[in-house]
């Protein structure tokens, strides 16, 4: 039996006050959201761990190692649960947190390790001469790490933090199982009331892709921008003596 497309059914009204196409952008706007927000998440405990495993120390190394291993061996499933149902119940101070913080933290902590081990490679990737320069320029460690070692770094790890930003997003429909309504909630849903699944899910799926490419050009917008910058900074140094 000829299965029966229907496209107005984006159109019809779901009972609330508002059309399924309505829905549809709404939940694309939360997932939207819930990546955005895991992503930032995501670069600021992964560059503290990825340095963290570069410093001279064992302490900080240690602690770095930890933090990887501890989190990217876990499902992210797992932690989207931990995060929801188990630190509030343990932990007073997550008591009042929305569930769209909670997962947003779930994803970020997930994702900081993939980071943080990209972060780790770029810096090793980095001739020792330039840390021991820097140094010898008189700059603190701190210093070093902040003026030369992770710019040039992180030019390094710009195609996988790209990869990684366009993973998030794809990750963020686990959001679905804590009732975040994106899209993924809002396909299961919406199928049911329609009995229009492949409508439903080809329009969540390219939306999925949208979005992902949307990551994919800023990163590499960001990346052009990155690149200006050094070679106006080159053009500004003073020319070399014969």
């Amino acid at each position: 039996m000829p299965y029966d497309w229907n496209w107005r059914v984006f159109l019809e009204d779901t009972g609330g006050g508002q059309t399924y196409l309505q829905w549809l952008l709404s939940a694309w706007g939360w997932t939207a959201a819930v990546a955005g927000s895991a992503w930032v998440v995501a670069v600021a405990l992964g560059l503290v761990a990825g340095v963290a495993r570069t410093l001279p120390g064992r302490v900080p190394r240690w602690l770095g190692a930890i933090w990887v291993e501890g989190f990217r061996n876990v499902p992210v499933l797992v932690h989207v649960f931990l995060w929801y149902f188990v630190l509030p119940a343990i932990l007073p101070c997550f008591k009042g947190w929305s569930p769209f913080w909670l997962v947003v933290m779930a994803l970020g902590c997930f994702s900081s390790t993939r980071v943080a081990e990209q972060v780790r490679a770029g810096l090793a990737s980095l001739p020792a001469g330039q840390r021991q320069a820097a140094l010898a320029l008189g700059l603190s460690l701190p210093q070093a790490y902040r003026h030369v070692l992770l710019p040039v770094a992180l030019r390094v790890i710009l195609p996988p933090l790209t990869s990684e930003a366009m993973g998030i997003v794809k990750n963020s429909a686990v959001a679905f199982v804590v009732s975040i309504s994106e899209l993924m909630l809002f396909a299961q849903q919406a199928q049911e009331e329609t009995s229009h699944g492949f409508e439903i899910y080809l329009a969540v799926t390219a939306l999925y892709v949208l979005t992902s490419m949307a990551a994919f050009l800023l990163m590499t917008a960001f990346g052009r921008m990155v690149r200006r910058d050094r070679v106006a900074a080159s053009a500004a140094l003073p020319p070399a003596l014969p």
